[in-house]
């Protein structure tokens, strides 16, 4: 089944609540820009929580609780694909959801102390509201009825593991979350199954709006980018002298993330949009968009966090935690990079690869440079990786134009 009229609806139901499909491509509407604010405090407390407290546990912790955050702004994302965010119901549950992701944002940085319950209940009164009050709208009947009910049996899974790590503390809180964030974020890899329910037809049910969704994933890289500007632009207010190594720091860091920001939208963003209207299965494509999606945006909170860490201590040692920021931050996001541009284009950027490979090749010689020295390697190797990027984008354009001059 082909998608070239935007994400039809299984079995061509309809119902009031459904966003009108082949009139056009479904674009984000305000309703979800403002509840995008709620996550744009929500990036801000984990890069804050993570930058305090920069040892193994303290990288774990904050993976769990950006899987929770994002998991739950992603089920809301596809929500708003297959219904018309425009409509009264739909919008008033956007803004509950707001309300409790507000709720979950301010309990993250106590999330693994005495806000774990706080922090629980926030995130299983998300998952489980949504999912019942859009069953409850559809009815019983509709053809999305028993994809949304195996979803909802999925989460009333996660929600035990949810509920129970919050009571639990310590380690024990931490592997019981793990279990649930793994629930919420493979759930879907095999459509929900369930015994006596079966599993969802990614084809035949997850008829989505392939433009929506992407833009949706583009418009939250775009928030994850605007908190290490953000970030730099704090730390350099906040800075009690302005000396030079401290102005670099915030230059350094600028142009880094400007380069990362060219790498992700010069090409493969726009790819990715054009890729999954096209192909007949775009609601597992879209999944996969977002299985990686939170990889990569889980690496720019990282990079916000060693911009954050270079300014405060520009020639201060190298430490294990900056390492992670601002090499393995940057390591990741490359990585991210190439599985999208793979999955885009069918193509592995050699420059993505030769990336990786310096900033790995730099770990052993850390020691050797100051936080500063260390940041301006991995914004070079961004600013390399965006002018190859650049040229070798003109030279296919050439070579094209060569080819039809000479047929």
């Amino acid at each position: 089944m082909k998608n070239a009229i935007p994400g039809n609806h299984p079995a061509g139901s309809a119902h009031s609540l459904l966003r009108k499909r082949g009139q056009g491509i479904a674009s984000v509407s305000f309703a979800e820009l403002l509840f995008d604010l709620i996550y744009v405090f929500a990036v801000t407390q984990i890069s804050h929580s993570l930058l305090h407290h920069l040892d193994w546990t303290g990288f774990i912790q904050s993976a769990v609780l950006w899987f929770a955050v994002w998991l739950g702004w992603q089920h809301t994302t596809w929500m708003t694909n297959w219904f018309n965010p425009d409509t009264r119901n739909i919008r008033i549950l956007l803004f509950v959801l707001m309300l409790a992701g507000l709720v979950i944002a301010a309990a993250i940085p106590e999330a693994f102390a005495e806000r774990g319950l706080v922090f629980a209940l926030g995130y299983v009164a998300t998952q489980l509201g949504r999912t019942v009050s859009i069953l409850f709208m559809l009815g019983r009947k509709h053809e999305l009825a028993p994809n949304y009910t195996r979803i909802l049996g999925w989460f009333i899974i996660s929600s035990v593991f949810w509920i129970a790590g919050a009571i639990e503390e310590g380690h024990i809180r931490i592997a019981l979350w793990i279990i649930a964030v793994l629930c919420d974020y493979t759930s879907p890899m095999f459509g929900f199954y369930l015994p006596f329910l079966g599993k969802s037809d990614s084809s035949r049910e997850w008829t989505i709006d392939g433009h929506h969704l992407t833009e949706r994933c583009q418009l939250f890289v775009i928030i994850a980018f605007g908190e290490t500007i953000l970030m730099t632009g704090a730390s350099l207010s906040e800075a009690g002298e302005w000396t030079v190594p401290v102005i670099l720091a915030a230059i350094t860091s600028v142009i880094g993330s400007l380069a990362m920001w060219w790498v992700y939208f010069d090409a493969s963003s726009e790819a990715g949009a054009e890729k999954i209207q096209k192909v007949d299965d775009p609601g597992m494509l879209g999944l996969k968009y977002h299985a990686i999606h939170v990889i990569l945006i889980g690496a720019l909170i990282m990079s916000a966090v060693g911009d954050e860490l270079v300014i405060n201590h520009a020639l201060g040692h190298i430490t294990f935690g900056a390492v992670a920021m601002v090499i393995i931050g940057p390591v990741i996001y490359l990585a991210a990079n190439m599985a999208y541009k793979w999955l885009s284009c069918r193509i592995i950027p050699k420059s993505h690869i030769a990336g990786i490979a310096v900033l790995l090749l730099a770990i052993p010689f850390c020691h050797y440079l100051n936080l500063l020295a260390l940041n301006a390697l991995a914004a070079s190797v961004f600013v390399f990786i965006s002018i190859y990027e650049i040229t070798a984008v003109r030279r296919k354009k050439k070579a094209r134009t060569a080819e039809l001059n000479n047929a």
